[in-house]
């Protein structure tokens, strides 16, 4: 039984999903110090360019090989240009379950591309590496990243009372860490069926292909 990702690269009309590479280092650092990604996520604040090195030479590699996970980024197609990061990570490949994540540039937003590239990446998941479930973990005020789950299909499960560490900014410009609820999502192959029509209807890529 397979038990790691493949080195994939996933395309839609509007994106590129692959592997992260070392001059991606800059834009992936640009990113991860924009204040939304400080305060959803637990990436350390200021993030380094040789902490994104780190992650893209060292960290993703080694949850590749060792079956944990993948790290794709989404880039533009035409430019090129680095507009986020999809992440699996928890995968259990008895199960077939995996969880994902995802961060769009500031620059990005606004633009479906966490939608395109989610969806894309679950219809790789489902069709291609034969999962049977996706889980999505959003924290209670991350309406944002609510919306993009809504959009792909996924269906809330739950709560997780008092599970999330976010940040929040103090007087003096530092950040403070509180407590609030995880909303649990799942997403599995049937919850898919029309939602690529949905999105093309509203203006965003319906297709996807991966190599």
């Amino acid at each position: 039984m397979t038990t790691t990702f493949p080195d994939i690269s996933i395309n839609t009309d509007r994106l590129v999903l692959r592997a992260l590479e070392e001059a991606d280092a800059p834009a992936l650092a640009e990113m991860m110090n924009d204040e939304l990604v400080g305060a959803w996520t637990a990436v350390p604040q200021p993030y380094t360019e040789a902490a994104a090195r780190h992650w893209i030479t060292e960290y993703a590699p080694s949850e590749r090989a060792a079956g944990r996970g993948i790290d794709l980024a989404v880039t533009e197609f035409l430019t090129q240009r680095l507009v986020g990061i999809v992440q699996l990570a928890k995968t259990d490949w008895k199960v077939r379950s995996t969880e994902i994540s995802y961060i769009v540039a500031p620059w990005a937003r606004g633009e479906g591309y966490a939608s395109e590239a989610a969806l894309a990446t679950a219809q790789w998941l489902f069709g291609d590496q034969r999962f049977e479930r996706i889980e999505l973990r959003t924290a209670a005020d991350n309406t944002a990243s609510q919306q993009v789950a809504q959009k792909i299909g996924c269906i809330s499960e739950g709560v997780l009372r008092n599970a999330c560490i976010a940040r929040t900014r103090t007087e003096d410009g530092g950040w403070t860490e509180l407590r609030t609820d995880y909303i649990v999502w799942g997403l599995l192959p049937e919850d898919l069926d029309g939602v690529a029509d949905q999105m093309a209807e509203a203006g965003y890529s319906s297709y996807t292909d991966w190599s």
